[in-house]
């Protein structure tokens, strides 16, 4: 734990090489270390994510967040951007993708870095951290109440998202899960679903779901959080981390 951080907004290199926003926080020392790419909720890229990009700065990484709402809403208040996101049909799979990236690659480029990058994300991002460690050379992924990892988004839903089953047999980074008995996206038997797929093609993943809970547990400024799961969920987190990021 390292009480003294610094954290700024800063653009980074995303998809195509497009100029994007986004908040990074780096603990003080010269120590080599992992890096955190965190993905936002579908809410976006809000006071509650920059929080959780610090605490990982907290915990001894670098740690960064890209605005994957940047292009649709550069400067726009986080409630507005979301809206402007969904009303477009959210974030594409491939830029998703390229943000990932660039965060990862900015994160590897730094003095600090021991070449060890993991991404987390939430809501929304839980799933594009899964997909994100599908695709990309990372070293750990946590996924936080993801929807539509497995399972098929309900009729007149207002995002143009796909399942990833068929991407599943590509996970190359350890996995951590956790999940909500009262969420319905991923409802359990969507978590079970993913279970079954990632024990049949032998993949590294650990999963954890509490009752009680249900989506958005760890989003503090919201009636969803639930304070025994979230602080369950963040010492899984950094126990994960510590173990293939180092600290």
């Amino acid at each position: 734990m390292n009480d003294s951080l610094s954290a700024v907004t800063i653009r980074i290199s995303g998809h195509d090489g497009d100029e994007i926003e986004a908040y990074a926080a780096r603990p003080e020392g010269a120590e080599r270390r992992g890096g955190v790419v965190v993905i936002h909720h579908m809410p976006g890229y809000d006071r509650g994510t920059k929080e959780i990009v610090r605490r990982f700065a907290e915990l001894g990484y670098d740690a960064i967040c890209p605005n994957l709402y940047f292009r649709e809403a550069p400067g726009a208040a986080p409630d507005d951007a979301a809206a402007t996101a969904r009303a477009a049909g959210g974030v594409p799979d491939e830029r998703l993708i390229g943000d990932v990236a660039g965060a990862a690659g900015w994160l590897r480029s730094l003095p600090t870095s021991n070449g060890r990058v993991g991404v987390i994300g939430y809501c929304s991002g839980g799933r594009q951290a899964v997909l994100a460690a599908c695709t990309l050379d990372l070293d750990a992924a946590v996924d936080c109440y993801g929807a539509f990892v497995t399972g098929t988004p309900p009729e007149g839903f207002p995002l143009k998202v796909t399942n990833l089953v068929g991407q599943l047999p590509r996970l190359g980074a350890p996995l951590l899960g956790l999940f909500g008995v009262e969420d319905s996206f991923p409802g359990p038997e969507q978590v079970s679903e993913l279970e079954q797929i990632l024990t049949a093609h032998g993949k590294d993943f650990e999963f954890h779901t509490y009752q009680g809970a249900g989506h958005a547990f760890f989003a503090t400024d919201r009636p969803s959080y639930n304070v025994a799961a979230a602080n369950d969920g963040w010492e899984r987190i950094a126990a994960f981390y510590a173990k293939h990021l180092g600290a």
